[in-house]
């Protein structure tokens, strides 16, 4: 992963299963919270601000997550498209990974809920975190 963004996860006592290991399902929650945070600190977008969507969610799971370990989830912006930005992760315990992912995102235009164009000082920042080119105008 190039770029990358990091942040750590906390893995609370309701994220567990009989055995002690995150449940599946919440693994997706801690791309979440790495999404946003990047979203925040990157584009520098406030939380009520924040008008993307999923629209594609693929996650292998490498190993579990237990009681104690201490999860990061690392991502970086793949692909910045006019409307669509894809992301990768990997969700690490000690170095090792425990997942990996991608999402692709939209973003919605918060009036008509329609996909609209990334505003540009939003995308303008994500391709300098990122190290993406501009994407050429048709």
């Amino acid at each position: 992963m190039s770029a990358e963004f990091t942040v750590d996860v906390p893995v609370r006592y309701r994220d567990l299963d009989p055995m002690n290991h995150v449940n599946h399902a919440v693994y997706a929650s801690y791309l979440e919270a790495g999404r946003t945070a990047y979203l925040e600190d990157v584009a520098g977008l406030e939380p009520e601000e924040i008008s993307f969507v999923i629209v594609d969610l693929q996650l292998s799971y490498e190993r579990p997550i237990t009681k104690g370990d201490e999860p990061t989830v690392a991502l970086s912006v793949t692909r910045l498209g006019d409307s669509s930005c894809t992301m990768s992760y990997e969700i690490r315990v000690d170095g090792d990974v425990a997942a990996t992912a991608e999402t692709t995102i939209v973003h919605i235009d918060p009036d008509t809920e329609r996909p609209s164009p990334v505003p540009h000082a939003i995308a303008q920042r994500i391709r300098e975190h990122d190290g993406l080119e501009a994407v050429a105008s048709r």
